[in-house]
């Protein structure tokens, strides 16, 4: 099979692994002959403050490594701990794009702009559209701990109208 890409890198801290993860991951190996996925470690995640608790970064990756098995795509993946923002795509001139989300492609520029100054070739970004729950809001790791929905976006508490007064 022929790749648009020889390495692409993904990121993202894959907590309570859901469809929009796997439809990233998908993507990423649907172009990317090798992928590198950059797994948010224990560090990185208190630094970002998330507004809600995260599963321990190897139960982060034992759901990634489960997902990329069941798939046959552990030969062409390598799972990296990410310190910082942007792990190996400022310093690594074999990867060739990033899969982004209109909430991550921001960084782009920021990541190209110091691979430009580092004579690196600026990386491609490969948009990936959010996965929609069943409200058409998209599937996120705060929405599920949150108990709205459940990892493939089915509405786990509805709304009660309000009584009139």
């Amino acid at each position: 099979m022929t790749y648009e890409f020889k390495v692409v890198a993904v990121g993202g801290t894959f907590d309570r692994f859901h469809a929009g993860h796997r439809r990233l991951l998908e993507t990423a190996f649907q172009v990317g002959e090798k992928v590198l996925v950059g797994l948010t470690s224990d560090e990185l995640v208190r630094a970002l403050g998330k507004p809600h608790p995260v599963d321990p970064y190897a139960e982060r990756e034992r759901a990634l490594r489960g997902f990329l098995k069941q798939r046959g795509l552990m030969e062409r993946a390598e799972v990296v701990p990410l310190y910082d923002a942007y792990g190996l795509t400022t310093t690594d001139p074999s990867i060739e794009a990033l899969i982004v989300t209109s909430k991550t492609a921001p960084a782009v520029d920021e990541i190209n702009a110091t691979r430009t100054s580092r004579g690196i070739r600026p990386l491609k970004p490969v948009m990936v559209a959010h996965v929609l729950a069943e409200d058409l809001k998209p599937i996120s790791s705060t929405r599920i701990r949150a108990g709205e929905i459940d990892t493939e976006g089915r509405a786990l508490r509805r709304s009660e109208p309000a009584l009139p007064a």
